[in-house]
């Protein structure tokens, strides 16, 4: 599986966030790139995420009025996908000022990781540890604990 992280805003090279996703995605049994733009308008946001979501990936975006699923929950659905023959996902993450609609209505699933606003920077890093958390959970690997 193939896992592409579009993201609005850039994260500094040496930064501690990008440390963490650079440790996740070695981990990673699942390949993981990340493409960022420097923030603009919404309307710019938009056309970066969409023009450079990879051809067959399922869309996961993620916003603070999507899906509120457990670790467990995401897995299972990434691997429904998985047996039905996607092999690439790709999360969107949008600017200070959230997504377009359009960019929503292109989503397989919207995701909300709870209630909070986090740094985008550091939601990254959450993001990394998810996608790696996910890919234990399926190949049945005890990182995961419930």
């Amino acid at each position: 599986m193939k896992a592409t992280i579009l993201a609005i805003g850039k994260c500094k090279k040496n930064s501690p966030e990008a440390a963490i996703i650079t440790e996740y995605a070695k981990r990673s049994g699942w390949q993981i790139i990340v493409k960022e733009q420097d923030n603009s308008n919404p309307t710019d946001e938009a056309a970066f995420l969409t023009a450079h979501i990879p051809h067959g990936a399922k869309v996961i975006v993620l916003d603070e009025r999507g899906e509120n699923l457990k670790s467990t929950e995401l897995a299972a659905k990434i691997a429904g996908w998985q047996l039905n023959g996607t092999s690439e996902i790709c999360f969107l993450i949008g600017g200070a000022d959230g997504h377009l609609q359009s960019t929503r209505d292109r989503a397989d699933l919207i995701l909300a990781f709870g209630r909070l606003t986090l740094p985008h920077m550091l939601m990254r890093a959450v993001l990394a540890e998810q996608i790696y958390r996910i890919q234990t959970i399926i190949a049945g690997h005890p990182y995961h604990r419930e």
